[in-house]
């Protein structure tokens, strides 16, 4: 029995490379490269360079042989992938042929692809926000500052709601969380460059382990370049994603040198290898290794190719078998070649599947008139001019613009009709896919749609336009990342089609591509330049809009979603997206307003839902924000950020164990998720679980180490149960990741002064006040350090401008009293007695109360000698159930009043003892340690 015989494509292969002709030294520099030890290489990355035509695809392929011949696995990209995430995609696939899998990141792209599935059918389903799918927001919001911030981190600042310290992140990773389980799944979404690049090292450099080399090329750079430029230098010469082996080796080839902008500093890595036409004597070499030795045949190849590589072989091949057939030497090297072609079938086949941008065998039939001219499949992928990967191949370009130049020329109305045909075969395909696809959503759908468009802009080019650019407001609403791809099939029409309209089209939108907000950009030169009927420019507005949300900029968010409701007056979606605008802005009164006309109008769905929660949060009404959670959890039971939202609801109301109830719920949805954890640490430190919350945290800071806000609260529980050595820390630790945020360091001041450390804590307020000049909280805290320090003056000037800044703080009003009182001034009386009128006014409304409120109750009435009344405001105070943090920075705070007013200091040692009964049993040792040393 016969073995398994080589395949028709390595045949192919062997002939093309047994007939190779030149290049010899740069074939030798890669030889060399590959036969050296890796450690000793000092560059390794090939930069093929040259004019179309001159042989770099073909010189590549050498390359690629010769790196097989010294046992590397070796993957190839070109022009056919459109992003980073495609290139690995692509690379991975090749190498599981050579039997080298990357299983890792192949697992987590079949996750990557089946959220990112998940995401875009419910957006489709109207489970994902108004107005674009959750895809939009997602690519334009990859790579912003912030994206480690989710939903709850408003605990970074204590008192404010946490949508309001990272509402962009929380709205982005909210709109996929309606859909997706996970926090990792949401972030894999989110930013699948950043998840997928450091697992493909990692199952590189195993793949590396097991070979001597390994070899990527990446073709026709000139058009990959701009896409993969910045990841490809970061994974070749920095660690953001993690260490390159050493044997990995890269080549690039393209038309011009490699980018200055990302490769400048870096040339001395590069073997740079730019390619020349053909020397005569190459070209006639060439040209006799496939037997053509005629002299007048000969000189008419040099003359009509121009020695171009591409041009001398495709001529070589149908070169006439008389010399009397040579002819008139006149005209292109495409036309000789198909003059030469002797079979009409072959001829015609050569010329009719010039026209599709690829070809497989399904298109090739579709292209091909002629039945029986189908088998000619196999002969067209054997000519030179055929670029051949993975059973599809397209023509090599110098050739393709020559026939379809001849043809469009030739026949205008053939031209059209053969367009025509295959736009319309392209239209079947895509109508005929699952019944359950849903256009725009399904990736089949939008590439049959792109190529259908392709060939009806070639074939009708002033029809077909106008409804191009309505299909790109659909391309930017659900996936955003595919609006290259049009604009370069835009290009590619204006020029095959020469139509100067398409093509200064395709220049203008790819220039908005390259602009720093592209889907702003792209919305706006559809806005400015296209014409668009009404509810198209309200789509586009609307569009825009959301990609104004998507880069925190929400005041032309809201102008954009108030245009879109100028057009249409009863746009649920306009409603719903300006309603968002307006809540990221904090003027949540008009975000309910819209929310409501955006709900009332049908689109009940979890995420307006919830939003409209998360608004009524906001202002406080917390019966009106539940109802509406729960509404969007019974919608969305799987949702976690929705059923984490609502247990922000219950945390900020003091309804503590319903909140624990559903933060454990978002865990168990997600037992990885960090920011979960940390928010049921939150609620375990209100319910005074101290340990329970520090157990919390160190798992969400071990998931994510790099989470200012976990770090932050850890650190202020630690604070809260006197471990202020250990409190300095974090807030330090925050400080080094997030240096710009005034408030970490007043909180590792206010540490510093719990240790006593007052010029250490004053240095930390005064880093504060220099990023935030006027923050009220600074400057009392700066003020309570001046009066710690007997520095009276500068304690009473900092206590007048935070009342400046807040003149109903209750605790400024305390604060400034205590320093006119050792100032002598009487005006303290009067903001004493300001300090019980505010307090007794928040005591009036509903509950919940706040602590701090009661703490400085008790402190006015201390300073005002009036015993009975301190004494039933402790009473107050400890009904609440304050943890032992809080017990403990009242206490302090009274010793610290007995040093300005002595005369307060039997009623102080009262009270004190009253508020240290009263320290749970589950009090560290240091605290109550500190608590008995500081008594004034």
């Amino acid at each position: 029995m016969a073995g398994q015989g080589l395949s028709r494509q390595e045949l192919i292969r062997r002939q093309r490379r047994n007939g190779f002709v030149g290049r010899r030294g740069e074939l030798a520099s890669f030889r060399d490269a590959l036969q050296r030890p890796s450690e000793e290489l000092t560059q390794f990355l090939f930069h093929i360079r040259g004019p179309g035509g001159v042989g770099k695809s073909t010189l590549v392929r050498q390359l690629e042989s010769a790196a097989h011949e010294a046992r590397a696995v070796t993957a190839y990209v070109d022009e056919s992938v459109t992003g980073v995430v495609e290139a690995m995609t692509a690379i991975g696939a090749q190498f599981a042929q050579q039997g080298t899998l990357l299983k890792r990141f192949d697992r987590l792209l079949a996750t990557y692809q089946q959220r990112r599935h998940e995401a875009d059918a419910g957006a489709a389903a109207g489970q994902g926000p108004p107005g674009p799918s959750p895809s939009t927001a997602i690519v334009s919001r990859v790579g912003l500052v912030g994206m480690g911030m989710i939903p709850g981190v408003g605990a970074f600042t204590g008192a404010l709601d946490p949508n309001q310290v990272a509402a962009g992140a929380e709205q982005l990773r909210g709109m996929l969380s309606a859909r997706l389980r996970s926090y990792d799944d949401v972030q894999l979404v989110l930013s699948p460059l950043q998840v997928l690049t450091p697992v493909f090292l990692q199952d590189l450099a195993e793949a590396a382990s097991r070979r001597p080399w390994v070899v990527l090329f990446f073709d026709t750079y000139e058009r990959t370049g701009p896409l993969l430029d910045d990841w490809l230098r970061d994974v070749l010469v920095s660690e953001r994603y993690g260490e390159l082996p050493a044997n990995v080796l890269v080549v690039t080839a393209g038309q011009a040198r490699l980018d200055p902008k990302y490769w400048s500093d870096w040339h001395d890595l590069v073997v740079d290898l730019p390619l020349e036409p053909f020397t005569e004597a190459e070209a006639r070499q060439l040209l006799a290794a496939k037997n053509v030795t005629d002299e007048r045949t000969i000189e008419v190849i040099l003359h009509l190719s121009g020695r171009l590589p591409l041009l001398v072989s495709t001529l070589a091949e149908a070169r006439p078998v008389d010399a009397a057939d040579v002819g008139d030497p006149s005209g292109t090297a495409v036309e000789r070649f198909l003059k030469w072609e002797t079979e009409p079938a072959r001829r015609a086949a050569a010329l009719a599947c010039a026209l599709p941008q690829e070809l497989d065998e399904d298109v090739f039939c579709a292209a091909v008139d002629d039945p029986e001219a189908r088998e000619l499949y196999g002969w067209l992928r054997s000519m030179p001019f055929v670029i051949d990967r993975a059973g599809r191949c397209h023509y090599h370009e110098v050739v393709r613009t020559a026939m379809l130049r001849l043809q469009r020329q030739q026949s205008p109305s053939r031209w059209q009709e053969q367009h025509t045909r295959l736009a319309d075969t392209f239209r079947e395909w895509r109508t005929r896919l699952d019944d359950d696809t849903r256009p725009w959503v399904d990736e089949r759908w939008r590439a049959h749609r792109l190529q259908e468009t392709y060939h009806r802009l070639c074939a009708h080019p002033g029809k077909a336009l106008p409804h191009v650019l309505y299909d790109l407001l659909y391309v930017q609403d659900y996936d955003p990342a595919a609006l290259r791809r049009w604009a370069q099939m835009l290009t590619r029409a204006g020029r095959d089609a020469d139509v100067r309209e398409v093509r200064e089209w395709a220049e203008h939108l790819l220039a908005a591509l390259d602009a720093p907000q592209p889907g702003v950009a792209a919305m706006t030169l559809l806005l400015s330049r296209a014409t668009l009927d009404q509810a198209d420019r309200a789509y586009a507005y609307r569009l825009r809009g959301w990609e104004h949300i998507g880069t925190d900029e929400y005041d032309r968010a809201v102008a954009d979603f108030t245009a879109a409701l100028a057009l249409e007056p009863d746009s649920a979606r306009s409603y719903r997206g300006r309603g968002n605008a307006y809540y990221l802005t904090g003027r949540h009164e008009e975000a309910l307003a819209d929310f409501d006309r955006g709900i009332e109008s049908g689109l009940r769905d979890p995420w307006a839902l919830a939003r409209r929660g998360q608004t009524y949060r906001s202002l406080g009404r917390y019966t009106e924000a539940l109802a509406d959670f729960d509404d969007a959890v019974q919608l969305a039971p799987g949702a976690a950020w929705i059923v984490a939202g609502r247990g922000e609801a219950y945390r900020l109301w003091g309804r503590y164990a319903e909140a624990l109830a559903d933060f454990d719920r978002v865990v168990d949805l997600d037992p990885e998720g960090a920011w979960a954890i940390a928010s049921r640490g939150q609620t375990y430190d209100a319910l005074g679980r101290h340990a329970d919350a520090l157990a919390d945290f160190d798992r969400a800071i071990e998931l994510e180490p790099d989470s200012v806000w976990t770090i932050v609260e850890r650190g202020r529980v630690l604070e809260s149960t006197g471990r202020y050595v250990e409190a300095v820390v974090d807030f330090g630790r925050a400080i080094e990741l997030s240096p710009g945020r005034a408030i970490n360091f007043r909180r590792r001041g206010q540490a510093y002064r719990f240790l006593g450390q007052y010029e250490g804590a004053l240095a930390e307020v005064d880093r504060a006040l220099a990023i935030d000049p006027d923050n009220g909280w600074s400057l009392a805290g700066r003020g309570l350090i001046y009066r710690l320090m007997g520095r009276y003056e500068e304690a009473s000037a900092d206590f007048d401008r935070a009342l400046d800044v807040a003149p109903g703080n209750c605790w400024f009003h305390y604060e400034k009293a205590v320093a006119l009182h050792a100032l002598g001034d009487p005006e303290r009386d009067g903001h004493l007695a300001r300090v019980v009128e505010l307090v007794r006014a928040a005591l009036s409304g509903a509950p919940p109360y706040e602590i701090s409120d009661l703490g400085n109750l008790v402190l006015a009435y201390s300073a005002m000698l009036q015993r009975e009344d301190a004494e039933r405001a402790v009473d107050d105070f400890l009904s609440l159930g304050p943890p032992a943090g809080r017990i403990g920075e009242l206490m302090i705070a009274l010793a610290t009043q007995v040093r300005v007013i002595p005369e307060a200091g039997g009623n102080v040692a009262l009270l004190r003892r009253r508020l240290e009964d009263a320290l749970p049993e589950s009090t560290p040792p240091a605290l109550r340690e500190l608590l008995r040393r500081d008594r004034g």
